[in-house]
């Protein structure tokens, strides 16, 4: 390796832990953490795992220069990236690279999903990265959908990725599908083989895999000329499925595989969702997408790296047909560890039951994280936070959570809740109203609550605070522990217990009223007035792989309760449940966990 690729890898690695510093140092209030960094860096760049007792000076030494910044110093730096990848819109900074062989107002983008199911956190990073080049070049964006397989789409989901990009906020100047050019693809098919750079194949699809993996050319590839009968057969629909395919006629013994005769149409019977059982013969994505870019007008075709191979076999196609060629560019894919984006793991999941539909709070489609209480402009400004690279990394999931906090943390109301309740009684608490703020900085409004004598705290409370330990209930009073009895001892007249509470916690615990001045050193806990308590439940999501293994516990639901004013509250609300996290309202009894 020549020194000055050597020199390039470390200024990279420094960049990243740079950059992974300053992340966490803002994350935690100006102060970042030697530990959760080093984690984060092998994260980013797992290939650096080998150098870890090199590297951990070299950290610890970052954090400690950049742990003498104030905050607003290690804010400003976050928001400068490197001049080299900055482009600039409407004064915003965007780490994007600029285009090459742009014209600004001719630029035009698009974003090709297929409807084979919900859009995911993956195609958010490549519809977001379309749009934003075609709005910094003034220029326009097509969404056109791949829909070239009657046997996977679905009307359901057309309708699924156009609000997925509704809420994003992604507003497309075209709207097409590649089904609306059958005719027209077909055409370019039947030329392509005329012009001898196309042939019918009627091998198996084994025979062909194998000879493919060899280099070898099949028979059908040496047949002098395509009689017009063969290929009027082929495209007229009356062959059977998998009876024959068309290939591209390329160098079979390519290095690159993806150049070795592969499949342009076939045959498939099936309801297309657009057309019906009106058409048989479908082209590949191969065939159709550069095909459609060139004809669409696109300059500039953005897709993830596992494309990259792809790239010969895509200008091959249009230098045959003799066509225009847009500019190709690569950016690695988005997926986070433990939530796969990769139809061919979610589908059997939903089809078992092992998840509960495309909205799961644990898959990473856009519906699921929206119910789940992500704001569209966070997964934007994360994505954008990514920059445009070739480089295969797995972001940590706090990245999206920390930008996803910063935009709800001022919006969203607080509210108690307690989780495994345990009884608190206020022996000389009297009966009274009190008004509760919404928000401790923000004017959100207040709520009324009627509270008693009688209160719910959380079980973890319970447990660490004992006889003669003073606190604090949040935004009300202080009190001082006197007694802990089990529930069996408490008079009946004074505390109904039901017998669910009675075999979850065994024991009341009994309190003075002492004053409201607060202490800093006093523990603050949340309560929730049993006169005023909803029985509630939170769902947690977590990750839904280990590794290669589905994890069952990856859904938990915690029990409790919390105050009635949170059943008045609407669907998808995104509330924070005080010392518990945020959380999106998702009916009358239950929430779902967003993340603290």
């Amino acid at each position: 390796m020549s020194s000055s690729s050597c020199s390039s890898k470390d200024e990279d690695t420094d960049s990243v832990i740079k950059e992974t510093v300053l992340r966490n140092a803002v994350q935690y209030g100006g102060k970042a953490r030697s530990d959760n960094v080093i984690s984060k860096v092998i994260a980013l760049r797992p290939n650096l795992r080998n150098q870890i007792k090199f590297l951990i000076p070299q950290i610890r030494q970052a954090v400690e220069e950049l742990n003498r910044l104030t905050l607003a110093q290690q804010e400003e730096l976050l928001g400068q990236p490197d001049e080299s990848e900055v482009s600039k819109k409407n004064g915003k900074v965007r780490v994007l690279p600029e285009l090459p062989d742009a014209q600004m107002g001719r630029v035009v983008t698009r974003f090709p999903p297929e409807p084979n199911g919900y859009p995911h956190i993956g195609h958010a990073k490549a519809a977001i990265i379309d749009e934003e080049y075609a709005r910094l070049y003034k220029g326009k964006l097509i969404l056109r959908f791949d829909d070239t397989n009657p046997l996977n789409e679905k009307i359901e989901y057309y309708e699924a990725i156009k609000d997925g990009l509704d809420w994003l906020g992604v507003m497309p100047n075209i709207v097409k599908n590649t089904s609306d050019d059958i005719k027209l693809l077909c055409d370019y098919g039947k030329k392509l083989v005329i012009a001898g750079s196309g042939y019918v194949c009627s091998c198996s699809q084994t025979r062909i895999r194998e000879l493919r993996a060899k280099g070898i050319a099949c028979e059908c590839r040496s047949a002098s000329t395509e009689s017009e009968e063969r290929l009027r057969t082929f495209f007229d629909g009356s062959l059977e499925p998998n009876s024959a395919i068309i290939r591209f006629k390329g160098n079979i013994a390519d290095t690159n595989t993806a150049m070795r005769d592969p499949t342009l149409f076939r045959i498939i019977d099936g309801q297309h969702p657009k057309l019906g059982k009106s058409n048989r013969v479908w082209p590949t994505y191969d065939f159709a997408a550069p095909i459609e870019d060139s004809l669409d007008g696109v300059t500039h075709a953005l897709r993830t790296k596992e494309y990259e191979l792809r790239n010969a076999l895509y200008y091959a196609i249009l230098d045959k047909l003799l066509l225009r060629k847009p500019n190709l560019m690569e950016f690695s894919r988005l997926e986070f560890d433990g939530m796969p984006v990769s139809k061919r793991k979610i589908m059997p999941l939903i089809n078992n039951g092992m998840v509960q539909g495309w909205t799961d709070p644990r898959l990473p489609t856009l519906a699921a994280l929206k119910r789940r209480g992500f704001m569209p402009e966070a997964i934007r400004k994360f994505v954008l936070s990514l920059g445009l690279t070739l480089s295969e990394t797995t972001p940590p999931f706090e990245s999206l959570e920390a930008f996803n906090r910063k935009i709800i943390d001022s919006t969203s109301i607080r509210l108690f809740f307690v989780k495994n309740p345990t009884i608190l009684m206020v022996k000389n608490a009297h009966s009274q109203e009190v008004i509760l703020k919404n928000h401790p900085n923000f004017d959100m409004g207040q709520r009324r609550i009627a509270i008693s004598t009688l209160f719910y705290i959380d079980e973890n409370d319970a447990i660490n605070i004992g006889v003669g330990d003073e606190v604090r209930l949040m935004e009300l009073y202080n009190v001082i522990i006197t007694n802990a009895v089990p529930d069996s001892q408490v008079q009946p007249d004074l505390v109904e217990i039901s017998e669910a509470e009675s075999t979850r916690n065994r024991r009341v615990l009994i309190a003075e009223r002492t004053g409201e001045a607060i202490s800093h050193k006093m523990r603050k806990i949340q309560w929730v007035a049993k006169n005023d308590a909803l029985p509630y439940n939170v769902l947690v999501p977590k990750q839904l792989y280990d590794g290669e293994n589905f994890s069952s516990n990856s859904l938990e639901c915690i029990q409790g309760y919390a105050e009635s004013f949170i059943g008045s509250l609407n669907k998808g609300t995104v509330i924070q449940l005080v010392r518990f996290g945020f959380c999106s309202i998702n009916d009358g009894n239950t929430a779902i966990f967003t993340h603290r």
